[in-house]
C-alpha cells in the first residue's frame, strides 16, 4: 500500500507565483467540462470500441453490432451519444446509413493513451 502521507505537503505554503502561472495556463471551466464529457464517453468500452472500428473503417449499425457483440439496438445508442458529442459522424448511402470517425484528434489521443497503457 502506498504511503499516503507522500501525497500531503508537510508544510502550508503556497507558491503565489506558480499558482498564478498555472492558472494562467489552465483551460476555463466550460471547456473543462467539455473535455471532461468527452473523456467520460470514451471511457465506456463500447464507445470505444465503436470509435476505434471508425477509425479504421466506415461501418453500419449492423457491421458495429456484429464487430463488438451487442445488438443493434445497443449500437443506435451509443452512436446517438457519440454523434452529440462530434466524436462519430454518419454519411446515408441509399437505405444504409454508414458510421465512422467525425474527427481525427479523437484517434490521436487514444493512440496516445494506448501507448501510455502499453509503457
Amino acid at each position: 500500500m502506498a504511503d499516503r502521507k507522500a501525497d500531503l505537503c508537510s508544510q502550508t505554503v503556497v507558491d503565489e507565483k506558480k499558482v498564478a502561472l498555472v492558472r494562467s495556463h489552465l483551460p476555463y471551466d466550460d471547456e473543462i467540462a467539455a473535455l471532461s464529457e468527452t473523456f467520460k464517453v470514451l471511457g465506456d468500452s463500447t464507445r470505444l470500441r465503436i470509435v476505434l472500428a471508425g477509425a479504421s473503417e466506415e461501418l453500419c449499425v449492423c457491421d458495429l453490432g456484429a464487430l463488438i457483440g451487442v445488438t443493434v439496438s445497443a449500437i443506435s445508442h451509443q452512436l446517438r451519444l457519440l454523434r452529440g458529442m462530434r466524436l462519430v459522424k454518419y454519411r446515408k448511402e441509399g437505405k444504409m446509413v454508414y458510421y465512422s470517425l467525425d474527427d481525427k484528434h479523437i484517434s490521436r489521443i487514444i493512440r496516445e493513451a494506448q501507448t501510455h497503457v502499453r509503457e
